[in-house]
């Protein structure tokens, strides 16, 4: 079936002010979103209190509110525009908390406005602990072993029954707001306080914490009809423990068996059409137990989210911008492949190369601060690198950083000692991938790493691979520096400057560029397609590697 006519207009709620954990991502879904609706003909209002916003650009909306999102700037905007429908799902979780409270006091009634891509019973179930436990329940899929609090007491009692460690999690917060670990019962009266006080509807779920597990996120879409497609599968290189939004992360999920993958999927599926009314992009969270494959579900975000924005632009594939078609009627299979456009948007994107983002902190901007990271999102952003191998994509996104790094490595700067360094690693910092690679330089083998840090074996033996290739290219001055050599370092992420740093000899990144050249060993670009060349893409979207 088509779109639905009847929507005219639309309004569209921003995230409001650019903070950690809700930052830029939710204004490219919003522009999208944007964009997305006015090539239907439809009018689009916008409110967002950030000016400085690409979608508050006067042409990316018919009109723009800088208001204060609260349900007095709504009913404002209600009174002065006739508006058919509200789409609260591109603004992250303030833009879902704004449109329930709407919801609770009638003005989406009062108006004739109609919530479209979600319903309010379907933002209680995903955003409510309780609600969500019992679902997960209901559907078969397994969670930790958890009890919803609304007071310290209440919280406490559940706590010392299913013991230590734990993790609180408030009700209805954004990037782990209030949340944290609870080691021990010293810990215990802060965190519940600080959680109960973070959720807007003093609420926390005491859950029990499966420290060391590894972590996974699906990013899908459902339309009206029930039709689901898994666009990314995500795979944190950090454990549980690190929240997803300051944890490395990889696409396509590296270490996954095939049996535990459709596993995943099949869950994730199921939790995704089990939210009753909606219609767009979806975001579910797992933990599996790397000994067992004993998989958990943690939670789902019925919206999109900052990982979408990463999926987005990993896969090639426009999740707002489809997501958006799908909350005004449109089905899956109506929609054009934006990359193909001869395909339909009913297929799931096969990547034939590895992405990388690695967040950003600016922890020396705030004198202090405690740089452990854990549960409550700590990061200011974030950097992504494609390439042909994990490898690759690891050292290039290094670079991205822009904290004087040289791929993964800094070179002669503040080295500890092998036995400080598996010490040090134990407690994720921002700085733990490089101080890993210190490790493994100086001699630490990796089943010491994996049991210090929790990171996959698979992750640790290809970083080896890169200090065992740095430890060849040390032996060897530029004109002596083997073809094969320098062929297999560019392949795996080396920059010039990096190759530079490390040979015998004082080398400028000009005299490694000149070199490689003379051998032909120069950059080819390839196409970020969705569908691994399987179909021909009209969108020139590429990335640089020495792939031959």
């Amino acid at each position: 079936m088509p779109k639905d006519n009847s929507i005219k207009s639309v309004l569209i709620i921003g995230s409001g002010p650019i903070i950690i954990g809700q930052a830029c991502e939710f204004d490219y879904s919003g522009t999208q979103a944007a964009r997305s609706l006015r090539e239907e003909g439809i009018e689009v209002i916008l409110i967002n209190s950030n000016p400085a916003t690409i979608m508050t650009d006067p042409m990316m909306a018919d009109r723009v509110y800088l208001l204060p999102l609260n349900t007095e700037s709504i009913e404002k905007i209600l009174q002065e525009n006739k508006i058919d429908a509200v789409l609260p799902t591109m603004g992250g979780q303030t833009a879902l908390n704004l449109c329930k409270e709407a919801e609770e006091q009638g003005i989406w009634e009062r108006y004739g406005c109609k919530l479209i891509g979600v319903d309010v019973a379907a933002i209680d179930t995903a955003e409510d602990r309780e609600k969500f436990r019992q679902l997960m329940v209901k559907i078969g899929v397994a969670v930790a072993p958890s009890h919803v609090a609304n007071s310290f007491l209440e919280g406490k009692e559940f706590a010392q029954k299913i013991g230590f460690p734990l993790v609180i999690r408030p009700s209805f917060t954004l990037g782990g707001t209030g949340g944290g670990f609870v080691h021990n019962k010293d810990e215990l009266d802060a965190a519940l306080e600080r959680g109960l006080k973070a959720s807007p509807i003093h609420e926390v779920l005491v859950e029990k914490a499966v420290l060391g597990w590894k972590e996974y996120e699906l990013e899908l879409l459902r339309d009206k009809n029930d039709n689901v497609v898994i666009i990314c599968t995500v795979e944190n290189l950090d454990p549980m423990g690190v929240h997803t939004g300051d944890s490395i992360t990889v696409a396509p999920a590296m270490t996954l068996s095939d049996t535990a993958f459709q596993d995943m999927r099949n869950k994730a599926m199921l939790m995704m059409r089990s939210l009753g009314n909606f219609q767009g992009g979806c975001n579910v969270q797992f933990a599996l137990n790397p000994e067992t494959e004993e998989l958990i579900a943690v939670e789902i975000n019925p919206r999109v989210s900052r990982s979408s924005a990463l999926a987005s632009k990993a896969t090639g594939y426009p999740i707002a911008k489809i997501a958006a078609k799908l909350a005004i009627g449109y089905s899956l299979d109506e929609l054009k492949n934006q990359i193909t456009q001869t395909t339909s948007a009913y297929f799931e994107p096969a990547l034939d190369y590895v992405i990388v983002k690695i967040p950003r902190w600016n922890f020396d901007k705030f004198k202090g601060a405690n740089d452990t990271l854990g549960l409550q999102m700590k990061s200011v952003g974030e950097v992504m690198a494609i390439g042909r191998s994990f490898n690759e994509a690891l050292q290039k996104a290094c670079v991205s950083l822009e904290n004087d790094a040289l791929g993964l490595g800094y070179y002669g700067k503040s080295m500890m000692k092998s036995a400080d360094i598996v010490e040090y690693i134990k407690t994720p910092k921002w700085d733990r991938i490089f101080r890993i690679k210190d490790a493994l330089m100086q001699g630490s083998t990796v089943k010491s790493i994996a049991q210090a840090t929790g990171i996959d074996r698979w992750f640790l033996y290809q970083i080896q691979k890169l200090c065992i290739i740095e430890k060849e290219i040390g032996l060897y001055r530029l004109d002596t520096l083997p073809e094969e050599l320098l062929k297999d370092a560019k392949k795996n992420g080396f920059s010039d400057a990096q190759i530079a740093k490390i040979l015998q000899g004082n080398y400028s990144d000009e005299q490694v560029y000149e070199k490689r050249k003379s051998l032909g060993i120069t950059r080819v670009y390839k196409m970020v397609d969705t569908c691994s060349a399987e179909f021909e893409a009209k969108t020139p979207y590429f990335y640089s590697t020495f792939e031959n």
